[in-house]
C-alpha cells in the first residue's frame, strides 16, 4: 500500500514537472514567433512569378536577402496570375485571418485593371479598401504600395492619372511607395519573357532590388536593429 502511494506521488510529481516544462516550451515558442518578421505580398503575375518557379520570383529573392542579413522572417507570396484589385480584395480576408501578425504588407495590384479599362475610381476604391481592411485586422502593419505605369498607348489622361494614383494613395495612407515597380525592367527584351510583359529570372532579380530599396528601411525599423535571430521561410 505504501509503495503504491509513493508510486502515485511520483507520477503526480512527474506530471506536474512535465506540465511546467510544456508551458515553458510553449511560452518560448510564443516569444520566438513574436520576433518573426512577417511580410505578405498581395499581387498578380509579377509577384507570382508567371512562367517561372516561385523560387525565382521576387518574394523568394527578397527572402534570400533577409536570410543573408540575419533576420528571422516569413514571406508569404500571395501573388495570383491575372489578378485584379477586385480579385485581390476577394482573396484578402482569409489571407489576413491566416496570420496572427503582419509586419509589412506589400500591395502590388492594378495593372490588370488598367489593361481591361477599369475605371480609375474603381481601381482606387479597391486598393483603398484593401489597405483599410489590412489595417483593421493588423493595425501595426506597414503598407508598401507598388507603383505602376502604363505604356502610352491609351488615352493620355488615363495613362497619367493611373501612374499618379499610386503615389497619391501612398501619401494619403502614409504608406511606403515603390515609385515604379518595373523600373529597369519594363521594355527591356533581355529582362522579359517572350511576351515582353512578364519579367524573366533576371528581370525578377531587378524587381527584388526595387522592392528591397523600400523594404529594408521598414524591416530595420520593425526590428529596431535586432539581428540576433537567423533563418526564415518564404512561401
Amino acid at each position: 500500500m505504501g509503495h503504491g502511494v509513493k508510486q502515485l506521488r511520483s507520477l503526480v510529481w512527474l506530471g506536474a514537472l512535465l506540465a511546467i516544462l510544456f508551458e515553458q516550451t510553449a511560452e518560448a515558442a510564443r516569444r520566438d514567433h513574436s520576433g518573426v518578421i512577417t511580410i505578405v505580398a498581395l499581387g498578380n503575375s509579377l509577384t507570382a512569378g508567371f512562367g517561372l518557379s516561385r523560387k525565382q520570383a521576387w518574394p523568394a529573392l527578397v527572402a534570400e536577402k533577409m536570410q543573408a542579413a540575419g533576420y528571422d522572417f516569413e514571406i508569404v507570396n500571395a501573388g495570383s496570375s491575372g489578378d485584379t484589385t477586385a480579385g485581390g480584395l476577394r482573396r484578402l480576408p482569409p489571407l489576413l485571418r491566416a496570420h496572427k501578425k503582419i509586419d509589412i504588407f506589400v500591395l502590388e495590384l492594378g495593372i490588370n485593371d488598367a489593361f481591361r479599362g477599369v475605371d480609375l475610381s474603381q481601381i482606387r476604391d479597391n486598393l483603398q479598401t484593401i489597405i483599410d481592411q489590412t489595417r483593421a485586422r493588423h493595425p501595426n502593419a506597414a503598407i508598401v504600395v507598388a507603383g505602376m505605369q502604363l505604356p502610352g498607348y491609351s488615352s493620355e489622361d488615363y495613362v497619367s492619372a493611373f501612374g499618379a494614383m499610386f503615389a497619391n494613395l501612398a501619401q494619403k495612407n502614409r504608406a511606403a511607395l515603390i515609385p515604379f515597380f518595373l523600373e529597369g525592367v519594363a521594355g527591356d527584351p533581355a529582362l522579359n519573357q517572350w511576351d515582353r510583359v512578364h519579367p524573366n529570372a533576371a528581370g525578377q532579380r531587378v524587381l527584388a532590388e526595387n522592392v528591397w530599396r523600400v523594404l529594408e528601411p521598414l524591416i530595420r525599423k520593425t526590428r529596431s536593429g535586432d539581428l540576433s535571430r537567423v533563418g526564415g521561410t518564404d512561401r
